[in-house]
């Protein structure tokens, strides 16, 4: 029943996540953290962070996480066929009509019109992990007693590092791991 349960949850996430691996980590969390309860919002951003530093999406590296955590191999291959068949499906029906009808004017207004709601999936997933991040909480549970300053400047750091200097993103991954775990080790 389990792997049923997870199989529907993926498929669900494979069908809607318009926009890519990022706008799936909301409906990912949707199934799994709140529906269904089947991972806690901490395990959660856990995951998200192994899935981001992984070769591959992010939404079927984080399907095959789940799945692997609630019921080893065999979970694995369910959330990631589920996760991975509704795009397969989709794909392959809308190259074929995509190609033959690209240059219609009604074509590029759905596309366009698609695009504000993929940022807003995408801005909604950045949000949560980042007051996890800094909060260690979810949305309902801020409070300023539980900021993680720490954090907040790595994160400042990286942003600045990323976005003033343009600094390579493998870089600044591996170099805020390094402050991070050199702070944490000594100073805490």
């Amino acid at each position: 029943m389990l792997l049923l349960k997870m199989f529907i949850s993926f498929i669900q996430v494979g069908l809607f996540s318009v926009g890519g691996g990022y706008a799936a980590i909301p409906l990912i969390q949707n199934q799994i953290v709140e529906i269904h309860k089947l991972i806690t919002m901490s395990e959660f951003t856990d995951l998200i962070t192994i899935a981001e530093m992984t070769p591959g999406s992010i939404s079927i590296n984080a399907a095959t996480f789940v799945g692997t955590k609630l019921s080893g191999l065999p979970g694995a291959v369910i959330c990631t066929i589920g996760c991975i068949l509704p795009s397969f499906i989709i794909c392959s029906i809308l190259a074929r009509f995509y190609y033959k009808y690209r240059n219609l004017g009604a074509v590029q207004t759905i596309l366009s019109a698609l695009r504000p709601a993929v940022v807003s999936l995408i801005a909604s997933a950045g949000l949560s992990i980042l007051l996890l991040a800094l909060f260690q909480a979810d949305k309902h549970n801020i409070s300023l007693d539980n900021f993680r300053y720490v954090e907040f400047f790595l994160f400042a750091g990286a942003l600045v590092l990323l976005r003033k200097f343009k600094l390579n993103a493998i870089t600044i991954i591996f170099g805020t791991g390094v402050i991070g775990t050199l702070i944490y080790t000594f100073a805490f």
